[in-house]
């Protein structure tokens, strides 16, 4: 289903200016529809009592899996969240985290990210799982 592979730099200009991806400091590092890799700040991503919000984790897992999918349907295709769960292992105050989502299935109609987020030591902080409905783009 993949066509030509876009730049980072094509997908986000696609979808992340101004938007969660821009707000919660999420830069992507490394991008293809089975393996993608992205930091985020825990500054501005706290909770009240100062750990980075379990919402923040979710997004960034979110984003992750739903770019990956969208990856997957490159180009003219549809990609929609549908299903996320995560568990949280541990907290952290400070510094950068680092999600990597794997394709665990790229489907014609559905695909499956697991997502494992760790803090600068390389620590689990959280392991998330996200299903997209894709849809491939129609011919003209």
């Amino acid at each position: 289903m993949t066509g030509t592979a876009p730049s980072i730099d094509e997908i986000l200009a696609t979808f992340a200016a101004d938007t969660l991806v821009d707000r919660l400091g999420i830069r992507f590092l490394e991008m293809s529809p089975e393996r993608l890799v992205a930091t985020m700040p825990v500054e501005g991503n706290t909770q009240v009592a100062g750990f980075l919000h379990g919402g923040a984790s979710c997004a960034l897992a979110e984003t992750l899996g739903s770019v990956g999918a969208y990856l997957h349907v490159w180009p003219g295709g549809l990609a929609l969240g549908t299903d996320i769960n995560a568990t949280h292992h541990r907290s952290v105050r400070s510094g950068l985290v680092t999600g990597v989502a794997t394709a665990i299935s790229l489907g014609r109609t559905l695909c499956s990210h697991e997502v494992v987020i760790s803090d600068e030591e390389g620590r689990r902080l959280c392991t998330a799982r996200i299903t997209n409905y894709v849809r491939a783009a129609q011919p003209s």
